[in-house]
């Protein structure tokens, strides 16, 4: 799912829940078109309470992810210096045991007819 969306889709479902939750707790009179003085205090009441609720939330958010990312990369970093020390091994061993292997053969000096001087 798009990043963007699933953002707007979460922002619509936090607002809707607000929005019911402080309807359900600060409405009494459905006959009236308007809200009532108590009821006008109450409902921006509940919406700044859930409004601070959520920013404070948020910035607890953000402070644990960035601590939970910084791991993440400390740990990826971490693996990738254990693989690189891994294959550079693999190489050493590599060369030991082809060195080993190596079998050399002794060159004959050419056979000369006069070794006089």
């Amino acid at each position: 799912m798009d990043p963007n969306l699933r953002n707007l889709k979460d922002f619509l479902t936090l607002y809707n829940k607000v929005t019911e939750l402080c309807f359900s707790r600060c409405v009494d009179n459905l006959s009236q078109r308007e809200l009532g003085g108590q009821e006008d205090i109450c409902v921006d009441r509940c919406v700044t309470k859930f409004a601070r609720f959520n920013q404070n939330m948020m910035k607890v958010y953000v402070d644990v992810q960035t601590t939970i990312n910084a791991k993440r990369l400390e740990e990826v970093e971490e693996n990738a210096r254990k693989a690189e020390q891994l294959q550079k091994e693999q190489e050493k061993q590599r060369l030991k045991e082809a060195a080993a292997t190596t079998v050399l053969t002794p060159v004959q000096p050419p056979v000369g007819g006069n070794l006089s001087m």
